[in-house]
């Protein structure tokens, strides 16, 4: 792996570790409580309040911390949920008769090009806004993605001779798939998993910024930006700092699917 590879995972682990260490920390210590509104209104950095409060005097960086509980829980959440879906989809696709891979290669087109974000709205919409909401809907949108990727990877490796040798040493399908299938589409869908796990902090947070996604009380980065709007000129760290923490933990993620993308081709390689 080059230096410059390693060193976009090295950055990208430290943003991801920083913001999922201060997510931790928040269950067992939190500057303030949630609700609690006795710093006055917009209330500057500085003293007791490190970022300062929003317009109903609630501690920022309380709120930002609760917002990456929601940011990381829906990254994880989503991409568990998209993974299993979609690989699971991709696998029958990959082993399905010829009319129905072209007939779930449709389906899956059609699901694509409908944009992750208008998809999840939609069902959001249909559904209710809250966090479960959020994460499954996006996780379905992401579903689609892995599952064409997946179908994709399946029949290349397939196509390989070894799979004729596995089957023609008596091997059953589910054998060759533990054995052989998994194995070898595993580090592409997880970068790809990666990759989609950025893409779902953006789209929680676009859903609550446009009040479809976690509901008030609860704090999410999205919603901290769309209630800092208004006051941004006058109290600025309200908008930044929610901003900032979304930048710095997609390019995290983003950075970390990139290394990580280099050490799983240098080890297949060998």
């Amino acid at each position: 792996m080059s230096r410059r590879r390693f060193l976009h995972l090295a950055v990208g682990l430290t943003l991801v570790l920083v913001v999922a260490g201060a997510v931790v920390l928040s269950y067992f210590w939190l500057p303030f409580a949630p609700d609690d509104t006795s710093g006055g209104r917009l209330a500057p950095p500085g003293g007791d309040h490190l970022l300062g409060t929003d317009k109903l005097g609630r501690d920022l960086f309380t709120q930002l911390l609760i917002g990456g509980r929601i940011a990381i829980g829906t990254a994880l959440g989503a991409a568990t949920l998209g993974g299993v879906l979609g690989v699971s989809f991709g696998l029958l696709a990959g082993f399905a008769t010829r009319w129905l891979d072209d007939a779930a290669a449709v389906l899956l087109d059609i699901l694509i090009a409908f944009p992750t974000l208008l998809l999840a709205m939609l069902i959001v919409a249909g559904a209710g806004a809250s966090l479960a909401t959020a994460v499954v809907a996006i996780g379905l949108a992401m579903a689609a993605v892995v599952a064409r990727l997946t179908r994709v990877l399946v029949k290349q490796v397939l196509a390989r001779d070894y799979i004729t040798a596995a089957r023609v040493a008596g091997i059953s399908w589910p054998g060759i798939v533990v054995s052989h299938v998994l194995p070898n589409i595993a580090p592409t869908v997880l970068v790809n998993l990666a990759l989609q796990a950025g893409l779902a902090v953006l789209a929680e947070a676009s859903l609550s910024y446009l009040g479809l996604g976690t509901p008030p009380p609860n704090a999410s980065w999205g919603r901290m930006l769309y209630e800092a709007q208004a006051t941004v000129l006058t109290a600025p760290a309200g908008a930044l700092a929610p901003g900032i923490a979304l930048v710095v933990l997609v390019i995290g993620v983003n950075l970390t699917a990139d290394g990580l993308r280099d050490v799983l081709a240098v080890k297949g390689s060998r």
